[in-house]
């Protein structure tokens, strides 16, 4: 976490050790429900933690675009603001979410993550992505704020957009095949959103 360490982009004197410790993280459990043909919900963090992690992205001020993407977005990896936090997460998806997951989606099985990114939103840079599918076993989007207009995360075919989650909520699809999925124009404001990537089974990669 040096980078945030050394940044003045970190507004909250607790911070780092938020970030560090993964503490109060944690949204009030609730069971996992249904929004959509094969799409689920399920609580995963705090709003306020929701702002520790845009405040420690904003901080660490590397949000770009791959050059080997085939969806590039302006983003960042949780590894790159602290690889601490990544692994914390990782488990924690492990250990609270997947879990949910498996009761809905019976044969799947926890191999970690590919990814875990905050991607960012706004009139100066990226303000829509386009139409795709991602590489990964399940996915999944966490809403990090409001206050803006536009730049909604929509499934066409299933005819759903992120609107059926509140910030910090998990919203989780099967990947490669049925979910295609693109954020909608930005209008207006800044959107802040987690991707998560969970990992394929050994035998596809």
């Amino acid at each position: 976490m040096t980078s945030c360490r050394h940044n003045a982009g970190v507004n909250e004197p607790d911070d780092l050790q938020r970030i560090l410790g993964y503490q109060g993280a944690h949204a009030d459990p609730a069971n996992l429900r249904v929004v959509g043909p094969e799409m689920v919900v399920v609580p995963f963090w705090t709003p306020d933690y929701c702002s520790t992690i845009i405040r420690a992205a904003e901080a660490v001020g590397a949000f770009e675009s791959s050059p080997d993407d085939p969806v590039p977005g302006h983003e960042i990896s949780l590894a790159a603001i602290s690889p601490a936090l990544f692994s914390a997460v990782e488990f924690d998806l492990g250990a609270r979410v997947w879990p949910q997951l498996q009761e809905f989606w019976p044969l799947i099985d926890y191999y970690g993550v590919r990814d875990v990114f905050v991607i960012k939103y706004h009139m100066e840079g990226q303000t829509e992505l386009r139409l795709h599918h991602d590489v990964a076993q399940v996915s999944a989007s966490v809403k990090l704020n409001g206050g803006y207009t536009g730049a909604e995360l929509e499934f066409p075919r299933q005819g759903l957009d992120n609107g059926v989650a509140a910030i910090g909520e998990l919203l989780a699809w099967p990947s490669m095949v049925t979910h295609a999925h693109r954020s909608a124009p930005l209008r207006d404001g800044i959107k802040y959103s987690l991707t998560i990537w969970f990992e394929l089974p050994a035998s596809m990669q």
